[in-house]
C-alpha cells in the first residue's frame, strides 16, 4: 500500500520526498507535464516580452520555473551578501520594472529596425542646414520663419484632447527620426524639443500665476524663475551643442628645421615631486626638435628639491619672490623670462603624449590669426562619483559633456577658450592682452574672452594628448567646483560677454551659456524644496490642476530628454546632470550670488592632487546640506498620507503630484549621500589598462613574450601566453618598447597566477624613470580609445541606475552612522 506522503509527492511530482527544496518547489510551481499550455498564438505575442523580463534579471533559460526563482530571489541574495549591501533586492525589482515599461518600447524599435533610413539620411544631407546657413540671406530668413513658427505653435490654444494626441504624435516621430543619423534628424529633435518647451512656457506664464495669497505669488514666481533659468540654459545648450565641428589636425612641414620654438610651461605651488615628475619627464620627451624645445618647470613653492630635479633632467627651474595673482602670476612671470612665439602650457599633473606638439602647433601655421588651440582634459585616475559610486570607465563623468561635446560645439563658432592646461597659445595674442587674465580666478576662460574680443581665433581638437588626476575627495572636488563658479561669475560681472566689442553674436552665446551654466546652485535648490511649499504650508505655486499640469510639463521634459540623449548620449547619460548639480548646488549657490555683487571677494584655492583615501569613511561634514534637504523632504513626504486621505482628499491629484516630486528629490540627494561616503584609494600611483607587448626576462635566462593589462609608474600587470611557474619575490626585468626601441626594467614580482603576474618597478634611475614614461604615459596611442568600449545613452537604464545609487546611498549613509557610534562608543568605554 502507497503511503500518503508518496501519493502527495506523485501528484505533485515530487522526485525525492526527503529533500524540502523540492517539496517547496513543486508545492509553488508544478512540473512540466501538469502546467496549463497556452494557446500558440498567445505564446508567440508573449515571447518578446518574457525576453525582455529575462534579459533584465539575468535568467539563463526563460523556459525554466528554477532559472526565474534563481535569479528573482537566490542570485539577488547571494549578491546582498556578498556585498553586504541590502539594497540589491529593490534595484532588481527596479530592473525588472523597466523591462516592463521598456517591452512595448523595444517592439516599436524592433519595428523600426527593419526600415532602411540610407535614402532619407541622404536627402537630409542634401537640404542641410549646412549648405543653408551657407547663403547669409537664405538663413536669416529661415531663422525668421522659424521663429515666427515657434510663437505661432505655442501660443495656439489646444484642448486638453488634442494637446494629449499632439504630445503622442510628436513623442512617435521622434522615436522615428533619433533612428535616422546624421546632424539634421538632431537638428529636427532638437525643434520638437523647442516646440514642447513654447508650448510649456506660454501657457505656465499666462496660465499658472493666478495665485491667491502674497506667499502663494513669492513661492510660485520663485519656481518660475528657477523654471525660465532650466528653459534658458536648454536652449543655448542647443544653440552650443547644434553642429560639432569636429576639427581635423594639419600636418607640418616636413622640413623640421622651419618648425617653430616652443616654449613649454608647467606651474607647480604645493603639489609633491612625484605627481609633478612624470610631467618634466614627458615634457622632455616630446617628439620636437630639441633646439626648438624649452620645458620650464614654474615652482611657486620655491623648492630646494625640484631646483635640484630640475637641473639634474635638463629642464629651466623658473621661481619668483611672491605668489601674487596665484597660477596666472605665475605664468606672467615666465613670459617675462622666456621668449619661444610658441607657449604650451600643462598643469604639473597632466602627462603630455610624445606627439602633442606635431598635433597642435599646426593649425597656427595655417591660421596666422589663430591664438589657441586647447585639446580635452582626460583623467586616469578616478573622481569622487566615479570611485564612490563605482561608474569609473562605465559612466560618462562630469568633464565628458564639456570635452567631448560643448568644446566641440563651441569651435563651430569659433568660441573654444583656454582651459587652462593641454593646450599652445601665441605668445604674440597673450602679450596684446596683457599676459593670463589675473582679474578673476578662472584666469584661463577669462583670456581666451580677451583674444576672441580683438578678433583672434581658437581652435578645438578632440584628441586626447594628455591625462591626469582626479581630484581625490569630494570636498576637495567641491572646493575645485567653487572656485570654477566663482570665477565665471565674476566674468559675467566684469567683462560680460553679452556686452562690450569684438564679439559675433554666437561667440556672446557661446560664452554667456558657459558661464550661466554655474548659476544652477539656486535653482536646483528651488527644484529640491518646491514640493514643501504645498506638502508642509498648502501653498499653491501652480494654479493649475494636476492632470493639465502633466499634458503640458510632460511633452517639454519627455522631447528634452531624447533630444539631449540623441546629443549627448555619449557624453553624459540620461538623468547625471540632476545628480551631479545636487551635490553641487548648496556650495556654489552661495559663491556666484556673492561674485555677482562683489567680484573681488574671495581667493584662488588649488586642487589638492596625488593624495590617498586609506581608509573609507562617510564625510559628515560635507553631507550636512544633503541630510538637512532629505530630512524636509521625508518630513513632506510624511505629511503627503494625511493630506491624502483626511485634509486634502478633494485636490488628491495635487497631493500626489507633490508626494512623487518630493519622493523623487529624496532618491536624488541619496545619490549624494553616495557620493558622500568616500571609498579608499590606497594607490600611490594609479593603474591605466592598456594592451601593448611585453618581454619577460626570467632569472633563468627564458625569455616570455606577453603582453600588459594594465600600467602605472610603479608597476605593471602582464598577461601571459602559457602558464609560467614564478615566486612571488622573484627579481626579473621588463621589456617595453617605443617604437624600434626596446627598454628592460628592474622589477620584482608582487602578484603570480597560472597566466597573470604583477610587478613592482625597483630601483628606476632617473633615466629608466624618463624610459617608463615614454613607453607608457607618452604613447601616441596612450588615450585614443579610452571611451570606445562606452555604450550610448539608454535613458531608461540611466535613471534606473540613478535611482539605484540613490537607495545605496542611504545604506552608505546609515552604515557610516552606524561605524561612527560603534568607534564613539568604543573610545568612551572604561579600559
Amino acid at each position: 500500500m502507497i503511503a500518503p506522503i508518496d501519493q502527495l509527492a506523485e501528484a505533485l511530482g515530487v522526485r525525492n520526498c526527503y529533500s524540502g527544496r523540492e517539496w517547496l518547489l513543486r508545492l509553488l510551481v508544478p512540473p512540466p507535464e501538469r502546467r496549463p499550455q497556452l494557446p500558440d498564438a498567445v505564446q508567440r505575442r508573449l515571447r518578446p516580452f518574457a525576453d525582455a523580463c529575462a534579459g533584465a534579471l539575468g535568467v539563463d533559460d526563460r523556459r525554466r520555473w528554477r532559472d526565474w526563482l534563481t535569479a528573482m530571489c537566490v542570485r539577488t541574495l547571494r549578491a546582498r551578501r556578498r556585498q553586504r549591501s541590502p539594497v540589491r533586492v529593490p534595484v532588481a525589482i527596479l530592473r525588472f520594472a523597466l523591462a516592463v515599461i521598456a517591452w512595448p518600447l523595444q517592439r516599436f524599435e524592433a519595428l523600426l529596425d527593419g526600415i532602411d533610413f540610407a535614402p532619407v539620411t541622404a536627402q537630409l544631407e542634401r537640404w542641410s542646414v549646412g549648405s543653408l546657413l551657407s547663403r547669409p540671406f537664405s538663413g536669416a530668413v529661415a531663422m525668421i520663419f522659424g521663429f515666427g513658427l515657434v510663437v505661432l505653435w505655442a501660443t495656439t490654444p489646444l484642448s486638453f484632447a488634442q494637446q494629449s494626441a499632439v504630445f503622442l504624435v510628436m513623442w512617435v516621430l521622434t522615436l522615428v527620426v533619433r533612428r535616422i543619423p546624421g546632424h539634421v534628424p538632431t537638428l529636427i529633435m532638437m525643434g520638437f524639443s523647442v516646440l514642447a518647451t513654447a508650448r510649456y512656457v506660454w501657457w505656465r506664464v499666462t496660465q499658472t500665476l493666478v495665485l491667491e495669497s502674497g506667499a502663494d505669488y513669492a513661492f510660485g514666481l520663485g519656481l518660475v524663475v528657477a523654471e525660465s533659468y532650466a528653459w534658458l540654459i536648454l536652449v543655448l545648450g542647443f544653440i552650443q551643442n547644434a553642429w560639432p565641428l569636429d576639427r581635423p589636425t594639419v600636418a607640418l612641414p616636413e622640413d623640421s628645421t622651419t618648425w617653430p620654438v616652443v616654449d613649454v610651461y608647467i606651474p607647480s605651488y604645493n603639489e609633491p615631486l612625484k605627481v609633478v615628475k612624470p610631467t618634466v619627464l614627458a615634457a622632455l620627451s616630446l617628439d620636437w626638435p630639441r633646439d626648438k624645445l624649452r620645458v620650464h618647470l614654474l615652482d611657486d613653492g620655491r623648492r630646494d628639491s625640484f631646483r635640484s630635479f630640475a637641473r639634474e633632467v635638463g629642464a629651466n627651474y623658473i621661481q619668483r619672490n611672491d605668489n601674487a595673482h596665484a597660477k596666472a602670476g605665475n605664468l606672467n612671470h615666465a613670459m617675462k623670462v622666456t621668449d619661444a612665439e610658441f607657449i604650451a602650457i600643462f598643469d604639473c599633473d597632466h602627462i603630455p603624449v610624445r606627439s602633442f606638439l606635431q598635433t597642435t602647433v599646426g593649425w597656427f601655421l595655417k591660421d596666422r590669426k589663430c591664438a589657441l588651440v586647447q585639446t580635452p582634459h582626460h583623467f586616469f585616475s578616478p573622481d569622487p562619483f566615479e570611485r564612490n559610486l563605482d561608474t569609473f570607465g562605465r559612466v560618462p563623468n562630469e568633464g565628458s559633456l564639456f570635452y567631448g561635446l560643448v568644446q566641440d560645439g563651441n569651435d563651430l563658432w569659433n568660441a573654444s577658450f583656454f582651459c587652462g592646461s593641454c593646450a599652445v597659445l601665441r605668445r604674440t595674442a597673450l602679450a596684446q592682452v596683457g599676459g593670463i587674465a589675473v582679474e578673476t580666478v578662472t584666469e584661463d576662460a577669462h583670456t581666451a574672452l580677451k583674444m576672441h574680443r580683438l578678433g583672434w581665433t581658437s581652435a578645438y581638437l578632440k584628441l586626447t594628448q594628455a591625462a591626469g588626476l582626479a581630484t581625490e575627495s569630494l570636498s576637495a572636488h567641491v572646493g575645485q567646483r567653487i572656485r570654477w563658479a566663482r570665477g565665471m561669475a565674476q566674468i559675467f560681472r566684469l567683462d560680460n560677454p553679452m556686452f562690450g566689442p569684438g564679439l559675433r553674436f554666437f561667440q556672446r552665446i557661446c560664452y554667456a551659456n558657459a558661464m550661466l551654466h554655474f548659476f544652477y546652485g539656486l535653482p536646483r535648490l528651488v527644484f529640491l524644496t518646491s514640493p514643501l511649499a504645498y506638502l508642509l504650508f498648502e501653498m499653491h505655486v501652480i494654479n493649475a490642476q494636476a492632470i493639465v499640469l502633466a499634458i503640458y510639463v510632460l511633452p517639454h521634459l519627455v522631447q528634452a530628454s531624447l533630444a539631449n540623449s540623441r546629443t549627448q548620449g555619449r557624453f553624459r547619460y540620461s538623468f547625471w546632470a540632476e545628480a551631479y548639480e545636487s551635490v553641487l548646488a548648496w556650495y556654489i549657490a552661495v559663491p556666484t550670488a556673492v561674485a555677482l555683487i562683489k567680484p573681488s571677494a574671495g581667493t584662488f584655492n588649488v586642487t589638492a592632487k596625488g593624495g590617498l583615501v586609506e581608509r573609507p569613511y562617510f564625510d559628515w561634514a560635507i553631507a550636512v546640506p544633503y541630510l538637512t534637504l532629505v530630512a524636509l523632504n521625508t518630513f513632506g513626504l510624511a505629511l503627503a498620507v494625511p493630506r491624502l486621505l483626511y485634509w486634502n482628499s478633494f485636490e488628491s491629484g495635487t497631493v500626489i503630484m507633490n508626494a512623487v516630486w518630493a519622493l523623487a528629490n529624496v532618491v536624488m540627494m541619496g545619490t549624494a549621500l553616495g557620493v558622500a561616503a568616500e571609498a579608499r584609494q590606497v594607490r600611490v600611483a594609479q593603474r591605466v589598462a592598456l594592451r601593448m607587448p611585453a618581454c619577460l626576462y626570467l632569472p633563468n635566462g627564458h625569455v616570455v613574450a606577453c603582453e600588459t593589462e594594465d600600467y602605472s609608474a610603479n608597476g605593471l600587470g602582464l598577461a601571459l601566453p602559457q602558464a609560467v611557474r614564478i615566486a612571488v619575490g622573484t627579481r626579473l626585468h621588463v621589456g617595453l618598447r617605443r617604437g624600434g626601441a626596446e627598454y628592460a626594467f628592474e622589477a620584482v614580482v608582487t602578484a603570480a597566477k597560472p597566466l597573470h603576474i604583477g610587478l613592482r618597478f625597483e630601483a628606476l634611475s632617473l633615466d629608466d624613470e624618463r624610459r617608463l614614461i615614454e613607453c607608457t604615459f607618452g604613447r601616441a596611442d596612450a588615450w585614443l580609445d579610452n571611451d570606445s568600449e562606452r555604450i550610448h545613452d539608454r535613458p531608461l537604464h540611466s535613471l534606473i541606475e540613478v535611482l539605484g545609487f540613490g537607495l545605496r546611498g542611504y545604506y552608505r549613509a546609515l552604515r557610516g552612522l552606524y561605524n561612527a557610534l560603534t568607534v564613539r562608543h568604543i573610545a568612551e568605554r572604561p579600559a
